[in-house]
């Protein structure tokens, strides 16, 4: 038996998704097999009835129109895009195409959309209130290293979410007592220098923010925090990957979640009659592996909590 999904398509006509990278392929390989995962239960199959074409930008976000330009010359049924920067390239240049955001950082206060329940236009997808999801992470940063004082947030200046996250964990340092600052970094290229000035600094700790470069990145990351004897929280596979502490939503969750928007869109429905989700569950790890390495104790109440703990 044919998919039933092919019961929307014209007869002998593959749906062609346009998927557009800010990172690299190599660092993006888990969430596009997610989306895959996610197409394969609702009865897509690539090369039977679909087919993608991936842009990737590697951390440069300047040939994101370049590359949005070719998807839409492809004629590409929906784009698939991945964070601020990409969502609104893509928009800019379509107003017609659908475009799926598998992930998007507050797309209200990053003027994306102006409705969740509602969207505007041809956007649609899942966004998570990222300030004050990074201001959370300042707290949780201070309960489980009582001792930090000096925090940065490592921060990358050409996307543009990263313009209410750094006013929200100012304000959220004040009643903790904390010194804040900002490293800024645009991609791997910057992640020493970034690191050394924190610790001619003489920081404490650093809280990974949201971008697709430093997601793609997160060894590495995690290797400089560690060699720098800082403290630091990022997203939940930042701490999968070596950080001491993640925080936030399952990435991998929301790509598998895209799917459910595109088959939703092929079988004919408008992105503006699809409400943008948000995540409700956040998880919280912590890596002991990295504590021992930097010498911190983690006090049993903190572990409890945890939803995952790398020993």
């Amino acid at each position: 038996m044919w998919p039933r999904v092919l019961y929307a398509q014209p007869r002998g006509r593959m749906a062609r998704i346009g998927f557009l990278g800010s990172a690299s392929a190599t660092g993006s390989a888990k969430s596009v097999e997610a989306l895959r995962t996610g197409l394969r239960d609702l009865g897509y199959v690539e090369g039977r009835n679909i087919v993608f074409e991936f842009r990737w930008a590697e951390g440069k976000y300047d040939r994101l129109s370049e590359l949005v330009a070719e998807l839409i010359r492809l004629n590409v049924d929906v784009i698939v895009t991945h964070g601020t920067p990409g969502t609104r390239t893509a928009k800019t240049a379509t107003s017609t195409i659908p475009i799926v955001m598998a992930i998007s950082g507050d797309a209200i206060a990053t003027g994306l959309v102006t409705s969740l329940a509602r969207p505007e236009a041809n956007v649609t997808g899942s966004t998570f209130f990222i300030p004050q999801l990074n201001a959370k992470r300042l707290e949780l940063l201070k309960e489980v290293c009582p001792h930090v004082a000096r925090v940065a947030a490592l921060s990358n200046p050409n996307n543009p979410v990263s313009k209410p996250i750094i006013p929200a964990m100012q304000a959220a340092a004040r009643p903790l007592k904390l010194e804040f600052d900002v490293a800024e970094a645009q991609g791997p290229s910057e992640f020493d220098s970034a690191f050394a000035s924190m610790a001619m600094r003489r920081l404490d700790a650093v809280v990974i923010t949201e971008d697709r470069e430093f997601a793609a990145n997160f060894g590495a990351i995690a290797t400089l925090a560690a060699a720098n004897k800082l403290a630091s929280i990022g997203a939940q596979e930042y701490a999968q990957a070596g950080g001491l502490i993640g925080y936030g939503v399952n990435l991998l969750n929301l790509y598998r979640r895209a799917a459910y928007f595109i088959d939703k869109i092929l079988k004919g429905s408008k992105p503006a009659d699809l409400p943008i989700e948000q995540p409700t569950r956040f998880e919280l790890v912590i890596n002991l592996r990295t504590a021992k390495t930097l010498r911190l104790e983690t006090a049993p109440a903190m572990l409890a909590r945890a939803d995952e703990i790398i020993e």
